[in-house]
């Protein structure tokens, strides 16, 4: 097929007909999370829209052979701290995971025919939930972090501890270490006679101080379980710790920040006087925001050389550090995009993508100055697309305010077979991510590409407060969000369109999350943009303060302020109260048991901006928490956002959109 772009046809920018629909964007379409690698099989998880965000469990073997470990209806995800993560762990081909539908511990061996649960029933149903779990190496035990529901009504009853149980199921847990608001990461050493971990307390956030750990394992107590000698061996308010594990020669190497890069160290002296030393210090993050659990962006090979992957200037790379060396020698791959690095032998498998291809599980192989051995393990979906279709993310840089430099990734419009007209200049949308300490993905998205093939350009913003940037650049926010992050995105459009690249009276700006506040946020305190769209954000910070779960029930402590001690700053950030400066068309989408950001707060603007006559649309989503992941609501989400910018911009979509009730004028 040509990837010769031949733009027979001119039409306005919005209306370009594309193959990228609603429905190609989840159709078939799989979330690949987390990898593991057990002897010669490796294992990865899957979400997949089209089962209603169940996350399936796969095994390849090591001829190739691929098969469906768990199938349905089981699910392996954990709500510990709402956002889940290391759900599920694996051993000689035995595997545990937390269910989604009651939260308990499954085990399944190669030979049962379904799973069986191995932990008790709780006294309310998801009361115990588990996570982030390690088995120790004669595969006897479990260690994991649980998270109490049955002690109290609210977040501050909820308990997160350190437990550890028989791996067949045989006792219940026991609580091994319990001392902070938060705890993560439990890691056995070699020889399952050491365990290290980190903890952290309210109002800090793990991006913002941890502490790591280690203690004694004594698993085989004749009383049970138990630690023994714990003491804190590196850490603090001030230094974010993130991603420990052991080596297989007994290291305990660890992620910190105290250089303004999260760089990999290793604890020297654990069992004297301890210390970090840098292994191969370099300007750029190999650490990410455990937003969810068991994150891994490093991993020892056999031989010794360690393997990393480093973000600088938006974009991910894969190095090599080897042993003794001060720097990281760069992997000439295709990947911009890349997470859950495990060793495999002599080499590491990764998830990774590229501007062209959506996340795949590969296996990567370096062989000294030659290039590494790529093997694809777990292919992306064929999406049957010239590649002339995409349009590819740019690293841009411009400046904002206070002096700053702020990032983002932009995104032309492409379609190979369209071009607008010669006087007329591409509309932007602005995304905004969540988080708001997170950071844009570098690849191939097809929810970007949905925008960008109609017409759209679109940038994705990597605000000051995101991630990627080092520990300075993610600190800005602190105290400010709602104002640095809102500057960053005006100051990113205002950018585009005085270059030329997008038309200033056209500017759109859309978000989740945390983003969703910031669209909120400039809808209401800035005359920038002419329309926004907010899926499942924040429109009053007092009552997100108030509501919110255990984990982020203290995070606006450092954005904004204490809470209610800064309530004055709350309620002048707060779009649900200025909704009289609010006057720009806006539509909701809202996952109606959403236990992060209650749907009330969606509620309260719509009918607010409704009360003032602002076209406001509202599109409620049953059974959708936070981030939508069945497939229908996934497409009448895009589908809905797009009828209404064509609504709003005055151009008809060449696809054949349901309308949405647009409330108003």
């Amino acid at each position: 097929m040509s990837t010769t772009p031949h733009h027979d046809t001119v039409a306005p920018h919005g209306t370009w007909p594309s193959p990228i629909t609603a429905e190609a964007v989840v159709a078939a379409s799989v979330g690949i999370g987390e990898v593991r690698v057990d002897g010669d099989d490796v294992w990865w998880s899957e979400s997949r829209p089209e089962e209603g965000g169940r996350v399936a469990l796969v095994r390849r073997a090591a001829d190739g052979t691929v098969d469906e470990v768990l199938a349905a209806p089981w699910s392996a995800r954990t709500c510990v701290h709402e956002y889940g993560g290391g759900a599920w762990w694996v051993h000689a081909g035995t595997v545990w995971f937390a269910s989604w539908a009651d939260q308990r511990l499954h085990r399944l061996d190669p030979d049962d025919p379904a799973p069986r649960p191995i932990t008790p029933e709780p006294p309310t149903p998801g009361a115990w939930r588990y996570a982030d779990g390690v088995v120790s190496p004669d595969g006897r035990w479990i260690v994991c972090v649980r998270e109490r529901h049955d002690l109290g009504p609210g977040p501050a009853e909820v308990v997160n501890e350190l437990v550890a149980l028989p791996a067949d199921g045989s006792d219940p847990p026991t609580t091994l270490w319990s001392d902070a608001d938060f705890v993560a990461a439990p890691r056995l050493d070699p020889r399952g006679d050491r365990l290290a971990w980190l903890s952290w307390d309210h109002p800090r956030m793990p991006w913002d101080g941890t502490d790591l750990h280690v203690a004694v394992a004594s698993l085989d107590h004749p009383e049970g379980p138990r630690l023994s000698d714990a003491r804190v061996v590196a850490g603090g308010p001030d230094e974010s710790l993130v991603q420990p594990d052991w080596t297989a020669a007994g290291d305990l190497l660890v992620v910190s920040d105290r250089s303004d890069w999260w760089n990999l160290h290793r604890v020297a002296g654990l069992d004297d006087e301890p210390g970090l030393e840098p292994i191969a210090p370099t300007d750029a993050e190999i650490g990410t925001p455990p937003w969810v659990f068991a994150m891994s962006r490093w991993a020892r090979l056999d031989d010794g050389r360690l393997v990393v992957a480093v973000a600088h200037a938006g974009l991910d790379h894969l190095g090599v550090i080897e042993p003794g060396s001060d720097r990281i020698d760069e992997l000439a791959t295709p990947f911009t995009a890349i997470s859950s690095v495990r060793a495999a032998g002599d080499a590491v498998v990764v998830v990774a993508a590229s501007p062209t291809t959506e996340p795949s599980v590969v296996r990567v192989a370096p062989h000294g100055d030659a290039d590494p051995e790529v093997e694809v393990l777990r292919s992306p979906r064929d999406l049957g697309l010239d590649p002339a279709w995409f349009a590819h993310g740019h690293p841009v840089s411009f400046p904002t305010t206070g002096g700053r430099t702020a990032h983002a990734l932009f995104y032309p419009p492409t379609n190979p077979e369209v071009r607008g007209p010669g006087d007329q200049r591409p509309p932007l949308v602005v995304m905004i991510h969540g988080g708001p300490t997170a950071a844009a993905r570098p690849q191939l998205s097809l929810a970007t590409q949905f925008w960008t093939s109609r017409g759209f350009a679109v940038v994705d913003v990597n605000y000051g407060g995101s991630t990627g940037y080092g520990r300075r650049y993610r600190r800005q926010l602190d105290g400010a969000w709602g104002v640095v992050d809102v500057d960053d995105c005006v100051a990113a459009a205002e950018h585009l369109a005085r270059a030329g690249l997008v038309d200033g009276e056209r500017l759109l700006i859309r978000g989740g999350s945390a983003g969703g506040f910031t669209t909120l946020a400039a809808l209401a305190f800035r005359d920038v943009f002419a329309a926004g769209a907010s899926h499942y954000g924040v429109a009053d910070l007092a009552v997100l303060a108030r509501d919110t779960h255990k984990f982020e029930s203290r995070y606006l402590d450092g954005l904004v302020g204490p809470w209610p001690a800064a309530a004055d700053r709350y309620a002048e950030r707060s779009p649900i109260l200025h909704v009289d400066r609010l006057d720009r068309p806006l539509i909701v989408f809202q996952g109606l048991d959403d236990p992060i950001v209650p749907p009330n707060q969606a509620e309260m603007i719509v009918a607010a901006l409704r009360g003032r006559g602002v076209p406001v649309a509202y599109v409620p989503f049953a059974g959708e928490q936070h981030g939508f992941r069945q497939a229908a609501n996934i497409r009448r989400a895009l589908e809905a956002e797009l009828w209404f910018y064509g609504r709003v911009l005055g151009f008809t979509p060449a696809d054949d959109i349901e309308p949405v009730e647009l409330l108003g004028p």
